[in-house]
């Protein structure tokens, strides 16, 4: 028994290994015309018989168009990223923000994962914003902080302004909206870069600091290793000590427990859900909200809200900036403790298959072989579950969702002032939020348009294909996510009340310009 056990593992390490390299050179090889016609082909297909809202922003003509010249244009073999780049010049006319693709990168065997987990990036630990149409580093996470707020010029030689261009052409936002490119290309620079280019041994930016314009280089480096930084600004490197790497494993458990509720995030060190109150009487609640999932959502909101009527609070700031979305019920269970009526969040979902969540099971790309075996299990259950919840009307489906039925507020629903602080990626879920209070003239918004859009998306349930031959991935949304709201504007997403863009001056004093135009006003009329 242990040496049939022994062969199965062996045999199945060899044949990862063996599939890795071949995927390698897949991925890097030039593929034919023919190979890439029938790639393009079956992408349209796909979207076709799945994508529920495909011809909403451009006419079925016009698409049929666009694939047809795609595949005329593509004259000669090209490997996958080319093709990546000229299949997302079609697939972005389509203006649904939720239709994404991915190019194929390189594979890691076990034994360089390993190696690789050891260390650090330092070009991964940077976080970038595009402000005034220039690339910024926003923060880092680990890496020298002497370069924070400084601009990107260029990286490894190449404008950066040249890569932010071709970036944007890769994406699109939901319609019309034009302020997702920035703060979806700003927050995933580096991802972009890397899909491009591939693996680094190090790179070098080009960086612009006032008058001083300097070369910087970043490397792979231990994950033991910190910078310090001293009075004359130069960061150093140096190895945690025992004492330095215990404590910090300490404070890493104390917010992971506390992040059961609030849902830590332990790369970037900070949690999805925050509360604060403000003011010298502490009568100003602020919730800043990252993202909808993670952690017992139930509980953080039932204490949160306790917590505001105890205190008496008459205003309530809500913080969805950069804010891309997520958990539906979510945004369910936090819309009851602020409605002030009985409420319907979202409408039935149209959608084109009738097994959507078996559909996005069957065609989630597994973790592991083991994982992959036991989905086989759940896919019964998985298709009754659809079946009960699909609806039929005039030769149209739509999925009974439990956030479509009509809700009443919490008992101890809050009824004072809310105030949404909203931007480019505010996004899906919380599009969806800010749409049905902004309908409902529950709060003022303050920020810029949001980069979701007002009358819904196709999100839900998600359908991932990877075509055949360049490797090329396809993510479909399978729902159509809407409110009972809809504005005549269509393709636009959640416009402020009061538009305030912050400035890369505000980023370096360490201003927020949305948020103290707020308190301001809050603490203005308390004084009247």
């Amino acid at each position: 028994m242990k040496k049939s056990v022994f062969l199965f593992v062996f045999i199945l390490c060899t044949y990862s290994c063996v599939s890795i390299k071949k995927y390698n050179n897949e991925i890097y090889s030039v593929h034919s015309v023919s190979e890439l016609s029938k790639d393009v082909d079956i992408a349209y297909t796909q979207l076709q018989k799945f994508h529920p809202k495909l011809y909403q922003y451009v006419t079925k003509e016009k698409l049929d168009s666009l694939f047809a010249s795609l595949k005329n244009e593509i004259d000669k073999p090209i490997n996958s990223y080319e093709f990546y780049e000229r299949l997302a010049q079609v697939i972005k006319e389509i203006r649904q923000g939720h239709l994404m693709l991915h190019p194929p990168t390189q594979k890691y065997s076990k034994a360089q994962l390993k190696e690789l987990r050891k260390l650090k990036f330092e070009f991964f630990e940077l976080d970038f914003e595009l402000l005034n149409n220039k690339l910024w580093v926003k923060g880092t996470r680990g890496a020298d902080s002497t370069i924070v707020g400084h601009e990107v010029l260029a990286v490894n030689q190449e404008f950066s302004k040249k890569l932010v261009y071709r970036y944007k052409s890769l994406i699109t936002s939901d319609g019309y909206n034009k302020t997702y490119y920035n703060r979806f290309v700003g927050k995933n620079f580096s991802n972009f870069y890397y899909a491009e280019k591939g693996f680094m041994d190090s790179l070098n930016l080009l960086l612009k600091n006032r008058d001083s314009i300097y070369f910087k280089t970043l490397k792979w480096i231990n994950k033991g290793v910190v910078f310090a930084k001293h009075t004359d600004s130069i960061a150093s490197a140096r190895k945690l000590t025992s004492l330095e790497k215990l404590a910090i494993k300490e404070k890493q458990k104390t917010k992971r427990k506390e992040g059961r509720t609030r849902g830590y995030v332990p790369q970037r060190d900070h949690f999805l859900r925050n509360l604060e109150f403000i003011g010298e009487d502490n009568s100003v609640a602020y919730l800043k909200i990252r993202s909808f999932g993670d952690g017992n959502q139930r509980k953080f909101y039932r204490e949160t809200f306790a917590e505001i009527k105890r205190r008496k609070v008459v205003n309530l700031i809500i913080d969805l900036r950069d804010n891309g979305g997520g958990s539906i019920a979510e945004i369910k269970n936090l819309y009851s403790y602020i409605a002030v009526q009985p409420f319907q969040l979202v409408n039935k979902a149209a959608i084109k298959t009738k097994i959507p969540a078996t559909k996005a099971m069957i065609s989630s790309k597994n973790s592991s072989f083991f994982e992959g075996i036991l989905q086989l299990f759940a896919i019964p259950g998985l298709l009754v579950y659809d079946f009960l919840h699909v609806k039929t009307v005039k030769g149209n489906s739509f999925y009974n969702l439990s956030e479509s039925k009509l809700k009443k507020p919490k008992k101890n629903n809050y009824k004072g002032n809310i105030y949404v602080l909203i931007n480019g990626y505010s996004f899906s879920a919380s599009s969806i939020l800010a749409t049905n209070l902004k309908a409902t003239k529950r709060a003022i918004f303050v920020g810029e348009e949001t980069g979701g859009a007002y009358n819904g998306t196709v999100a839900g349930q998600y359908k991932y294909v990877t075509l055949p031959n360049s490797l090329v991935s396809m993510k479909i949304g399978l729902m159509q996510i809407e409110s009972p709201y809809k504005s005549a504007q269509i393709g636009y997403g959640i416009q402020p009340d009061m538009k305030i863009i912050p400035s890369q001056k505000d980023r370096l004093i360490g201003k927020d310009p949305e948020l103290d135009w707020v308190l301001n006003s809050i603490f203005n009329v308390n004084k009247n």
